[in-house]
């Protein structure tokens, strides 16, 4: 009897560091950014937001994008026709899975099908991953 209660008394504490483990490898990870720029097409920025806001966030969070904020500038040009969002993911891996699923999803190429029947929307994208400073609030 006294074996057995050893036992599962090695086996506890082997559980305890393996949790132990595992958290300190979690906390290593660094949770990842990514700030997207869209430009709409000509004409097509009413379109572009619409498509967001009907389907695509809905869909992004679906497929585990943390949604930061949405941004527009407030003068010149850029206002005209620009979208500037931040998407956050656990690590990066998480990002890339993400948005594998999010490409794939018959929702999203039915949305995007449809809201371009008459033409392209969006005329330009650029993507930027980024990680926290040291002394940046958001982690």
């Amino acid at each position: 009897m006294k074996r057995n209660l050893v036992i599962a008394a090695l086996m506890v504490c082997v559980g305890v560091l393996a949790v132990a483990q595992l958290r300190a490898q979690d906390s290593k990870k660094e949770r990842v950014f990514e700030l997207r720029t869209y430009t709409a097409a000509e004409g097509k920025m009413e379109d572009m937001q619409a498509r967001f806001r009907d389907h695509t966030c809905k869909l992004f969070e679906k497929h585990g994008m943390e949604l930061v904020g949405f941004w527009t500038p407030v003068d010149g040009e850029k206002a005209k026709n620009t979208l500037i969002y931040v998407l956050a993911f656990p690590d990066a891996e998480s990002a890339k899975k993400s948005w594998d699923g999010f490409r794939k999803d018959p929702e999203w190429i039915k949305a995007r099908d449809a809201s371009e029947k008459n033409g392209k929307i969006v005329a330009k994208v650029e993507s930027v991953y980024m990680k926290p400073t040291d002394y940046s609030k958001m982690k």
